[in-house]
């Protein structure tokens, strides 16, 4: 084969040696890909994933997504980083400045079709750019979208339209933030091409770099995800990421907690209320998530008991890290972040302790709601 055929799923070189490797395709497909010029060819891993929803894990090399976001410092490039509202912390690049050498950079925060209808754009755009401030990131401008439902779509649309006439737009980001669905909305917006990239809620479906070519002669560039060990969705398999990841707006659910008083989410977070008055704790997650409230003097217990059973996901203890927690004082009303899972709303003036897995995801911010 005298020229590299890419997918356009994933964006891997086709090859038909190594079935365990990135862009696989059966030799007898491969030669007939070879033959015909002009057409649309997805790897195996990725035709499967579109039509079966069937995941086949393969090899790849963290080094080498580094590697190609190290290179936009050489490039004249508009970088585009998007962020996963649910894991806003977690989901950032915090580095990002190191890879985009001069460039321009903005945020986009994705999923905001999961925020309830009351939410304030300007407390949440607000709440980003101050947390980006705070680790030396300023972003030119910041959207709120979701790729997903295709919501506030048109304003990103038209500020890329006007920054892509002398250069390339990258789009990067964490894994599982909806980067790739995301574009394929964009796409599906600008023209007549409909779910190109492959998405899923698996980690890692973009493998190599995906340019998608414009009017102007410049690209959309998709870029694969980072898989860092901060999210948990990087150690959620398909089927506990579907119980985890909200699908529908949040529906607050809420609960009566006194001190001595402990709520479980699932077997993934846990809040003990240490001291305060009698309150309301607020709970936004996916609607399928199991929440349990006990008794702290029960709760070692009732975890240890239960754990991969009634609370699930994890499937199985031995999946994630040990809880570890954190005590926090609430100065003012705030949300108790879980990365990745969601968040709790509570009063001014409570003492908590919050756990997840090795504290992934733990933080605080004013309450948004």
């Amino acid at each position: 084969m005298d020229e590299d055929i890419i997918c356009i799923g994933c964006g891997a070189v086709l090859q038909a040696d190594q079935p365990d490797q990135a862009g696989y395709l059966p030799p007898a497909r491969l030669q007939q890909a070879s033959a015909e010029e002009d057409i649309d060819v997805y790897c195996q891993r990725c035709f499967r994933l579109r039509h079966y929803n069937e995941i086949i894990p393969v090899s790849a090399n963290n080094d080498d997504f580094l590697a190609l976001l190290n290179s936009l410092a050489a490039k004249k490039a508009l970088v585009v980083n998007v962020v996963d509202l649910f894991d806003f912390t977690n989901s950032l690049l915090s580095s990002l400045k190191r890879f985009i050498g001069n460039n321009d950079f903005i945020l986009v925060g994705n999923k905001f079709d999961l925020f309830p209808e009351n939410s304030r754009q300007s407390r949440i755009k607000d709440w980003m750019r101050q947390e980006a401030n705070r680790v030396g990131l300023f972003p030119k401008k910041i959207f709120l979208v979701s790729g997903k439902n295709k919501k506030n779509l048109a304003d990103l649309i038209a500020y890329l339209e006007r920054r892509t006439r002398n250069q390339d737009a990258y789009f990067v980001g964490m894994t599982n933030v909806g980067k790739s669905t995301l574009l394929n909305a964009i796409i599906d917006q600008m023209g007549d091409v409909k779910n190109l990239i492959t998405t899923s809620r698996f980690p890692g479906t973009t493998l190599d770099k995906i340019e998608i070519p414009l009017d102007n002669g410049h690209y959309l560039v998709d870029t694969p995800g980072i898989m860092t060990e901060n999210q948990l969705a990087t150690r959620l398999n398909a089927q506990e990421l579907a119980v985890v990841s909200p699908q529908k707006p949040l529906k607050p659910a809420t609960y009566q907690l006194k001190p001595g008083n402990t709520l479980f989410l699932a077997g993934l977070g846990r809040i003990d209320y240490l001291h305060g008055e009698p309150t309301s704790f607020t709970v936004y997650a996916a609607r399928g998530l199991y929440v349990h409230r006990t008794k702290t003097v029960q709760a070692d217990d009732f975890y240890a008991r239960h754990l991969g059973e009634l609370l699930a996901p994890p499937a199985s203890e031995d999946k994630l890290p040990p809880l570890q927690g954190q005590e926090i004082h609430t100065s003012s009303k705030s949300d108790l972040l879980f990365g990745g899972i969601g968040f709790v709303t509570v009063a001014a003036d409570c003492l908590v302790k919050i756990y997840t897995p090795a504290r992934i995801g733990l933080g605080i911010r004013r309450a948004l709601i």
